[in-house]
C-alpha cells in the first residue's frame, strides 16, 4: 500500500477514486532489484481507459514553496528517472512513465483555474503532470552533491499539462468549496512571468 501518511500521495489516490480511474498503489517501502543493483519502487500503476497505462511518480510540493515563496518547483532525483525509466522497460511500451507534480496550494496563487482544483481533508491541491521523456530531456542537474534535477520554471510551465489531460477525463463542472471560500489568481501553465524557477 502507499503511505497514506504522506498527505500529497493520499490526495492523489482521493482524486483518482473519486474520477473512478483504476489504479494500484506499490508497495514503497523496498526497492525493487534489478540486475546487481535496485530500483526505486513506483508510487501508482494507473489505467485510463482513454489514454492507456501509466507508471506514476508522485511529487509533493509546496505552491509556493520556501520563505522567498518560489513558484513550480519541480525538482526530482537522477535515481528517480533512471528507475522510471527502467521501469517502462520492463513493463513494455504500452506503459508509459509519469511524473505527477502534487501542488498544495499556501497561497493566493494557483497553477490551475478553480474548477480544476481539489479539495482533500480542509487542504485545496492542483494536479499537474509531465511524461518522462519530456521530464528528462528538458531538466537539467541542480545538485551534484544530492543528485537532483530540475526543469527550469518557463520550460516546466510548457511541459506541464493538468492531469486530467493524460487521464482522457473532463474537469467537472462544479468548483471546489474551499476553492470558493478562497481568493486567489488562477495561474496558467504557460504564464507567470514573476514566478522564481525551482532550477534558478
Amino acid at each position: 500500500m502507499a503511505h497514506r501518511e504522506n498527505h500529497y500521495e493520499a490526495a492523489f489516490e482521493a482524486f483518482v477514486r473519486s474520477r473512478h480511474i483504476a489504479y494500484v498503489a506499490v508497495d514503497e517501502s523496498r526497492r525493487a532489484l534489478w540486475g546487481d543493483g535496485s530500483l526505486k519502487s513506483l508510487d501508482y500503476i494507473v489505467t485510463a481507459s482513454q489514454t492507456g497505462h501509466w507508471l506514476v511518480d508522485v511529487k509533493g510540493r509546496r505552491f509556493p514553496s520556501g520563505r522567498q515563496k518560489q513558484y513550480w518547483k519541480n525538482w526530482s532525483t537522477a535515481d528517480d528517472l533512471r528507475s522510471l525509466t527502467r521501469w517502462e522497460a520492463i513493463f513494455g511500451k504500452q506503459f508509459h512513465g509519469l511524473l505527477v507534480f502534487v501542488y498544495w496550494i499556501v497561497g493566493d496563487r494557483a497553477p490551475l483555474p478553480p474548477e480544476q482544483l481539489f479539495t482533500f481533508r480542509e487542504r485545496l491541491y492542483a494536479f499537474l503532470g509531465v511524461g518522462l521523456a519530456d521530464y528528462a530531456a528538458a531538466c537539467r542537474r541542480i545538485s551534484e552533491r544530492w543528485e537532483t534535477v530540475a526543469v527550469p520554471a518557463p520550460h516546466f510551465r510548457q511541459l506541464a499539462q493538468p492531469l486530467e489531460t493524460f487521464f482522457g477525463i473532463q474537469p467537472l463542472d462544479l468548483q471546489t468549496s474551499l476553492a470558493d471560500q478562497r481568493k486567489f489568481s488562477s495561474v496558467n501553465c504557460s504564464v507567470e512571468p514573476s514566478a522564481r524557477s525551482a532550477a534558478s
